[in-house]
Formats: C-alpha cells, structure tokens, sequence
C-alpha cells in the first residue's frame, strides 16, 4: 500500500524589510519637489508682481521758482552767483561741464543742466551773460555769440512730501548711472555680478572661511542680487527662513531679469541715510543729499563716498563720523585699484581729497513754512495717495533768493530789536510773507524766527489781533461813496462811549490820548487816530466796512461789533496779506498762490493754476486810499521809513500796534511787490513794540535787501486832481498852504473861496516886492 503524500506546506515569503520605507522615501521626496517648485511658482509671482508693478512710492517733489534772465532783468551778480551756488554749480576757472560757472567782473559765463520744464524739454546750454548796475546788459549763446531773448535757469529742488514710508528717493535709468560708479560698486560689493545666477557660490565660500579664521562675522558673501532681494521683498529678520528665501528669490529675479534691470533696481532702493523722518533711499537722492549735485556730476572721491555709504550709511555718515568715512572710503578706492576700475595714481590722488560734503538742499529742508502752504493747496486738488506715491513734480511759486533775504530781515531785526530792549534772545517770534502785487503768487514765507523749523507756522496760523491794520477798509467804505467823502473831509475827533450787548462800555482813546481838532479823512488815516476813524466806520455803517473786509480778498467770518473799526479782529499775516494785495493791485484781486503747474512722473502737465484777477473793489476809490497810505510813509505813522529806505523811494503802507503793545504789525508795498510783516510773543504778553518800532524795521530791512521799486502814481482816468485851502475847506488854488488832492471826477462840485485865514502866494510875493523897494 503506498504511502500518502505528504502535503507540502509553501511558506510565505516574508516581505523584504525596506520596500514600503522607499516608497514612503519617495513619497516624501516628490512632494517636497512639488511643494518646492509651487512655493518656487508662488515666490516667482511674487517677484514678477512687485518687479513689474510700480516699485516705489515717489512723493511729489518740489521745485522753487526758476531765475529768468532777459535783457533788463533786474538781476544783479551776487542774485545771479547766490541762485547757481544754491543749486549746486561751482564757480571754476573755465566751464566745461554742466553745473559748471566763471564770473570775470560783470561777465558771467555758465553751462546749464539739462531740464525738463512743463512747457519744454531744454537740454544743457553754453550761456554768457553781462550784467551793469541795473541787472541784465545783454544775454548770448557763449559758443555761437547768438543773442537770446529770454532764458529760465533749472529752479532749486526746495522738498518732498513725506510718502507713507517716510521713504523718498529720486529715480535714475541705468544709462543715467555713471559708469565709475557701477564699476567701483561692482569692485566692492559683487565682483563676480555678470558671472553668477543670483547667488554666488565661491563669494559664500570664501567669505565663510574668512569668518572661520577671524572666529566672527568679518565679511559676507550676499551678492547685490540678494541685497536687492533683502531691500526690497523681505523683512530685515535674521534667520535660515529669510536667508533661503532670500537665495530662491536672488536665484528667480537674476533668471527673469537682465543684470542692467537688476542693476537700476538696486542704485534707486538702496538705503543710503536719514534727514529727521525721512530715509534717503538710491545714489541719486544721496548724491544731491550729500554733495548738493546731480549724480552724474560727481568726481571720483564722492562716487567712492557712495559706495562707501552702501555698507553702513549710520556708521560712516561723513557728517557725523568723517574719520571712519575717509578710512572706509580709503578701502573702497584700494578694492577700486585692486580690481582695474582705477589706476594707483587716480587712487592715490582720489586717497587724499576732502570727503567734499556740502549742505545740499535736502539737509536743510527747504522752507517747512512755504512748504505748509504748498501741501495745503495741494490737498484741495489731489487725493493723497497720489501726493505720497505718484511721483508728482510740483512747480512752486517760492523764490530761493527772496527767501533767503526774507529769512535773514526776520532773523538780524529780532536780535537787534531784543539787543536794544535788554531782552533775552529767542524772547520775541515773528512771521514775514511777500508776494507779488500782480499775480499774487507767494514768492517768500516766514513761520517762525528760525527759519528751518517745521511746527506751529505763524505765517498761515498766527491768528492775531492785527490793530490798525484793518483801518484801510475803513476809509475805503467811506471813499466808496465820494458824494459825501473824501480826503479832505474834515471828521470829528472826540470821544465816544458804546454800550454794547451785554451792558460794558466800550469807550476807546487815540494812541497819544490826545484830541484832535480840525483832522480830516486823510490826516486821521495817516496819523491813525482812532476815536476819528471810529466816528467815521459808524457813519458808514459797519456793515459797509464789513463788505469793504470781504472785497478785499478775507474770507474768514467777522462779527459786526464797533471795536472791530479798531482792528479788535484776529487774522492771519498771510490773510493780511491778501487785503493787501489787492489794495497794492488798484482793487484787483489775485488769490494768493503758492504753486504754478503741476506735471506727473514722466513730465506731462496734470494742473495749471493760471492767473486769476478779479475787480474787487473800485479803482478810483482805491486810487485815492493808496494817495493816504503813501502820505503814511511819508509823514504818518510810518515816517521812519524816510530814513530807513533809500531817498524819495515811494512806498506805501499801515502799521498796526494792538492793545498793551503785544502786537507789532506792518503791511507795505512798493511797485512790484507786496509784503506783511508780524512781530510778537506766543503766549501773548506784551513786546513793547509798535508797528513802526518793530514789525515795519522788519520790512524796511526786507525790502532794501531785495530792492525797492517805487511807486509811480499816474493818475488814473475818472480822478481829477484839486487844490483845497485848509481852512475853508474849498478850492483855494494860490492858497499858501492849500495842499492837492485827487477826487473822483464828477463827484462833488467846490465853490473857490478867498485863502480864508491864510495868506495866498501871491500876496507874499507882493509883500516881498514892497520889502524890497522900501
């Protein structure tokens, strides 16, 4: 019998130890690979979003007024030399290069910078200009001799507006980037640029091992990719995450940019220092910070400057720390020499020149006061995103020259006022406007006695009682109505006692507590006598004079109380200033200005503010005032400006003295321009001062500095001139003391009466004839 066969049991093979831990190593690995090429997409977006999109925020920036030089511009040589130094040029023996300038007596021969106005693109010209005691002689192409009627020199950068980053910058292409200057960065900073793919290798390594020797950090191995990348697309954090980030990135932008695209990104963000709140971002803004000139005017010891800033703009600010500057600056140019872009002699030469800083326009902020009133006109027109970020260029009516002497009337006048009065210095504040009587545009403007502070603007803020000041639109209400007014119309100078609303007395004096008998209109203006010049805003009714206030250009609501006839209303210098203008203008009023045009980014003009007149109040009536305000100067209130301003220079003006002398005012104009000055304390106790002692010694020194151009009164068609007898009050041609006035033609009709109590000039002449044969 067989044996049965054994069954025969397959042992299952055991599964090989490590098959399901290389899939699962796959696994991890593809999916890394995957989260890694879509963070490496996502990072890619990114880059191309901001790359692309508009890199920067460009506050607007703000130009000056330009200088225009035409045969017969009252221009004088130091206007001309202060207005190219403010700019930057520098005065060399012969101009060769832009922003370059020679002055041989009254010979001045300059080559202008290129510019790009609103109206035109002009490229840099060889200019030659003569100058003679009245300004410009004769105005020529210096390379061809060809005359030229009329030339605009590039106006002063005076500031920027603050973007949302406190960032500012000025941008530049990477053909306005001067070769030297991207060599030498190259030298020091990312030699192997052109030859890496963002990140390099080898400059990674080396500057590892150098840091292993040395036991701490001594040198970096971040090509200019990556700082690009740190500067511009991450935060400043310190760990593995940025830096991997950082390298990706480097490795992305270097792939999808041109090594010049990545180049011009990094010269307009690198940061490069700091004015107060605002960080100076690119070598353009830095080299008009530092050096007061365009970057493509730079010298081989300045370029190396920036360069030297771009490891540390804190710790070598040439300003602050000119030692570490130098010795850094010094490496630089070894780095330069030892890698081609320079010769030893140029090194050396380079080695031993100054670090040539200069207070460039930035550094000293401009005017904060004019640059108040710019923002606040801006905002009226512009959203604010569009002034922090749109590049906006913004064409100023500000005139660096007028500015400057402005600046120091303010500041020489308050020092001697406080010298003379044994005050202590800083004691006294003061505001100073100036404008141009024909199109009201803001040419000056001062908020506080230094000059480059930029907190409480008392040229726009400073409401203040302004005392006499108000009289004019007094005594033009009452002209306004020649029938029963005019400037020989006697007026009644007593006291008067009013009770007003709530039961006090308001019972006002004359300045010299005097009373004054036989005054006429005229006379009480030019002797500012208030009890008359009440008497007489109460006849005309405050209402009148009220609508005469807001004829004249101001706009801020006032209450119809008598003391108001008294200037008991507070106002502004600059609102003073526009009641002014329009007197100065013969009742034609210009809103005061501050801006001219407005262009974007790229030049195209966005806005124009034209000029603007508009016939506010009668011309004839104002003909007659301006004859009062004249006679002010002459023998008023004002009289010290008989001394103080040139001989027979014919200006006219008011001052104004408030209440316990705590207010000094004065408000003046000549032909051409038109000026309020303000002297006072903030807390408003009193200075002592009135406005002839104080204020108008402001605006004397003012307008001497700028020059005066006096006025010439040609009388008006519709005015006719009279000669009135003082006593009788009619006609008294011949009269000894008869005096002339202008009246409106048509207006009243005067009998001619016999010289009254004084004696004709004739009846002198005859006297004298019997003398003489007795």
């Amino acid at each position: 019998m067989a044996k049965p066969r054994k069954k025969t049991v397959r042992k299952q093979r055991k599964p090989k130890r490590g098959v399901s831990w290389r899939r699962w190593l796959w696994l991890m690995v593809i999916t890394l690979m995957l989260a890694m090429l879509l963070y490496t997409l996502y990072l890619d977006r990114v880059v191309q979003a901001r790359f692309e999109g508009q890199r920067w925020s460009l506050p607007a920036k703000v130009y000056g007024r330009s200088l225009a030089l035409y045969p017969g511009a009252p221009v004088t040589l130091e206007h001309l030399e202060q207005t190219l130094l403010g700019l930057g040029y520098r005065q060399v023996k012969h101009p060769d290069r832009p922003g370059e300038y020679s002055s041989f007596r009254s010979r001045v021969l300059l080559r202008t910078r290129a510019f790009r106005f609103p109206d035109i693109d002009r490229p840099s010209d060889y200019m030659e200009v003569t100058l003679d005691s009245q300004g410009v002689e004769s105005l020529k192409r210096a390379s061809s001799g060809d005359p030229v009627g009329h030339y605009r020199i590039e106006p002063r950068l005076i500031g920027s507006l603050r973007s949302a980053h406190g960032e500012d910058r000025i941008l530049t292409s990477r053909e306005e980037l001067p070769e030297l200057l991207v060599n030498a960065l190259i030298a020091v900073e990312d030699r192997n640029f052109y030859h890496h793919f963002g990140v390099d290798p080898i400059a990674i390594a080396r500057a590892l091992w150098a840091n292993l020797r040395a036991k701490r950090v001594v040198q970096g191995g971040s090509t200019l990719t990556q700082q690009l990348v740190k500067n511009f697309f991450l935060n400043p954090e310190r760990s593995l995450w940025r830096k991997f980030n950082e390298a990706l990135m480097a490795v992305i932008l270097d792939w999808r940019y041109s090594k010049d695209e990545i180049l011009q990104a990094y010269a307009n963000e690198i940061y490069l220092g700091q004015q107060g709140g605002r960080a100076i971002h690119g070598f353009a803004l830095a080299s008009r910070f530092y050096f007061n000139r365009p970057l493509e005017e730079l010298d081989l010891p300045r370029l190396a400057m920036l360069v030297t800033l771009v490891r540390g703009p804190s710790a070598y600010d040439p300003r602050r720390h000119p030692k570490q500057a130098k010795q850094r600056r010094h490496l630089v140019l070894q780095l330069m020499r030892d890698q081609g872009v320079i010769d030893a002699q140029q090194a050396a030469k380079a080695q031993q020149a100054p670090l040539g800083v200069e207070q460039g326009s930035l550094h000293s902020s401009g005017s904060p006061a004019f640059m108040d009133l710019v923002k606040r006109q801006l905002r009226r027109d512009y959203k604010e995103a569009d002034l922090n970020a749109g590049g906006l260029r913004v064409f100023s009516t500000l005139d660096p020259w007028l500015q400057e002497r402005a600046e120091l009337a303010m500041s020489k006048q308050l020092k001697a006022l406080e010298k003379a009065r044994g005050l202590a210095i800083g004691t006294l504040q003061g505001a100073v406007t100036l404008a141009d009587v024909e199109t009201g545009e803001v040419t000056a403007l001062v908020g506080d006695r230094n000059p480059r502070y930029a907190g409480f603007n008392r040229a726009l803020d400073a409401v203040r009682p302004v005392g006499s000041l108000i009289k004019p639109a007094v005594y033009l209400s009452a002209l306004d109505q020649p029938g029963r007014y005019q400037l020989f119309t006697p007026l009644v100078d007593k006291p008067i006692r009013i009770k007003g609303a709530n039961g006090e007395i308001w019972a006002p004096d004359n300045y010299d507590n005097l009373i004054h008998e036989d005054v006429n209109l005229q006379q009480s203006l030019v002797e500012s006598l208030n009890l008359a010049t009440v008497h007489l805003g109460l006849s005309v009714g405050l209402k009148s004079v009220l609508d005469s206030l807001y004829q004249l250009g101001i706009r801020r609501p006032i209450s119809a109380y008598p003391s108001l006839l008294l200037g008991a209303v507070s106002l502004s210098p600059l609102e003073m200033t526009q009641m002014y203008q329009t007197l100065a203008n013969g009742g034609f009023s210009a809103t005061l200005k501050s801006i001219r045009e407005v262009t974007d980014s790229q030049g195209e003009p966005l806005s124009r503010y034209p000029l603007e007149i508009e016939s506010r109040a009668d011309s004839k009536a104002v003909y007659l005032l301006r004859q009062a305000l004249q006679e002010v100067t002459r023998s008023g209130t004002g009289k010290a400006l008989q001394w103080l301003l040139p001989d027979r220079t014919a200006v006219a003006g008011k001052t104004g003295t408030t209440d316990k002398l705590r207010d000094s005012w004065f408000a003046g104009f000549d032909r051409r321009r038109v000026s309020v000055a303000w002297i006072g304390r903030d807390d408003n106790t009193p200075t002592g001062l009135t406005g002839s002692s104080g204020a108008m010694r402001v605006w004397a020194e003012l307008m001497n500095s700028i020059g005066i151009q006096s006025l010439v009164e040609d009388l008006p068609r519709g005015v006719e001139m009279v000669t009135i007898d003082p006593v009788s009050g009619l006609r008294g041609e011949g009269c000894r003391d008869a005096v002339d006035y202008p009246v409106i033609s048509g207006s009243i009709t005067l009998d001619s009466a016999p010289c009254a109590n004084s004696h004709s000039l004739m009846d002198d002449g005859v006297k004298w004839l019997q003398g003489l044969f007795r």
